[in-house]
């Protein structure tokens, strides 16, 4: 559990793939958590072989928002628009490796949020919320 804790802290502090928008942007979202002001904006770059280059994000909240999208981040990358549509909230609870509290859970998932919401290139998505108590 310490190690989850601190590789948490850590993606928190020192935010991987933390920058301005990428422009142009094959993926390009972003969205709030209206429950505690987690902001969270996410572009990234496919290549050629239509699978993820470059990520790029900007946000402000609590540490579990900022480093979820962190560690989503460095997923993303070398993955494809269909491997993305497929990466689950179980996947991403599993890179964070703790027990979360229904409102951390929150935090935790406006990073998959965005992405499953650009990579859809949906507006106004309100995301995989469907096994949230």
């Amino acid at each position: 559990m310490d190690m989850y804790l601190e590789n948490i802290i850590d993606h928190g502090q020192n935010p991987r793939n933390f920058g301005d928008p990428l422009d142009p942007a094959d993926i390009d979202y972003h969205d709030d958590n209206p429950f505690c002001g987690d902001h969270l904006h996410l572009t990234a770059q496919l290549d050629e072989d239509g699978r993820v280059k470059t990520v790029s994000w900007q946000g402000q909240g609590c540490t579990i928002s900022q480093a979820s999208a962190s560690m989503l981040g460095e997923v993303m990358i070398g993955k494809t628009l269909d491997e993305l549509k497929n990466f689950s909230k179980e996947d991403l609870l599993d890179l964070l490796g703790i027990e979360l509290s229904p409102t951390r859970l929150k935090c935790a998932l406006l990073s998959l949020k965005v992405l499953k919401a650009g990579a859809y290139g949906l507006k106004n998505w309100t995301g995989d919320d469907e096994d949230e108590d």
